[in-house]
């Protein structure tokens, strides 16, 4: 069986708030899935049905052939779930932390410590210190000890990388590599775009919807459009400038720099500097520049 995850038109509801839209895809067995968005996109509502801990209102997620509902007893060995929040327990030590949760599913972490290793070895000069006496980075890498310490066939991660620093960010893909290459299938969602790259696949997701399912390479090259780096001495002016400008076709704020996208198939950026000068912006400086998954994301959003 090579699809570990099949969704089918899962929709889930809170009172009048859409989370989920009939919502579809697949996981392939030894994938890096990356489901991506912002906060309130539907990203941790999804991974609770998936890990049987919500009912959707209608649709189906099966789980390695296994309805997450029917069959959920069977399907929560198969899991490693590394929820948003640090939810371990912080008044035991680190290896009283990975005791219990390797107890219960019936193991051991010496019976399984080759699969955790490259990650608790980092941990083991700590393992009497209390899990909420640790660093962000630390946690995390306890956090996913403990989800992994069964041997689950899938790993769920939800937005893992949130709150650390940017070296603890790439420290964890990197471990997430090590846990592809052992044959684990693997989800997480993230609110960073940069770390889409990461991914084998990525599904976009805003409001509930998925916008596109692809590579990384995919979707950035499905952008369609010549896409400009605008910059001025007066970032505000130049924003209200080009929103106003009759052939704006997308304007987003990037850094120090605004992106812009114009809604006819030829023109010269000297027409667009020159309305900006008749407006009154300073410092005009308009460059061609890639697309990111960045920019595709924002612009899938418009089509929405």
């Amino acid at each position: 069986m090579n699809k570990v995850v099949e969704i089918s038109g899962i929709s889930k509801s809170y009172e009048e708030i859409e989370a989920l839209q009939k919502i579809s895809f697949n996981v392939e067995k030894g994938e890096l899935f990356g489901l991506i968005g912002p906060d309130g996109a539907g990203k941790t509502t999804l991974f609770r049905i998936l890990t049987t801990l919500l009912k959707p209102d209608s649709g189906e997620a099966q789980i390695l052939g296994m309805n997450v509902v029917d069959d959920y007893r069977r399907v929560r060995p198969l899991l490693g779930y590394m929820p948003g929040r640090f939810s371990l327990y912080q008044d035991l030590s680190v290896e009283e932390n990975i005791q219990f949760f390797a107890s219960v599913f019936g193991t051991t972490l010496e019976e399984n410590y080759d699969l955790v290793k490259p990650i608790y070895q980092q941990l083991e000069p700590f393992k009497n210190r209390l899990a909420g006496a640790l660093s962000g980075g630390m946690k995390q890498k306890l956090a996913l000890s403990c989800a992994l310490i069964h041997k689950p066939e899938l790993l769920i991660l939800d937005e893992p990388t949130t709150g650390v620093d940017a070296v603890s960010r790439q420290e964890f893909w990197e471990m997430l590599h090590l846990l592809k290459k052992q044959g684990i299938t693997i989800i997480a969602s993230t609110p960073y775009m940069d770390e889409a790259e990461q991914c084998d696949r990525v599904a976009l997701i805003d409001m509930g919807n998925i916008l596109k399912i692809d590579t990384v390479e995919q979707v950035v090259s499905a952008f369609g459009k010549p896409l400009f780096a605008v910059k001025a001495d007066q970032r505000y002016e130049l924003l209200q400038s080009l929103r106003s400008y009759p052939h704006s076709d997308s304007v987003q704020p990037f850094g120090e720099f605004v992106h812009y996208t114009d809604r006819r198939e030829r023109f010269k950026k000297e027409d667009v500097e020159l309305y900006l000068e008749n407006q009154g912006c300073t410092g005009v400086v308009i460059e061609w520049v890639q697309p990111t998954i960045e920019d595709s994301f924002m612009a899938l959003m418009q089509q929405e």
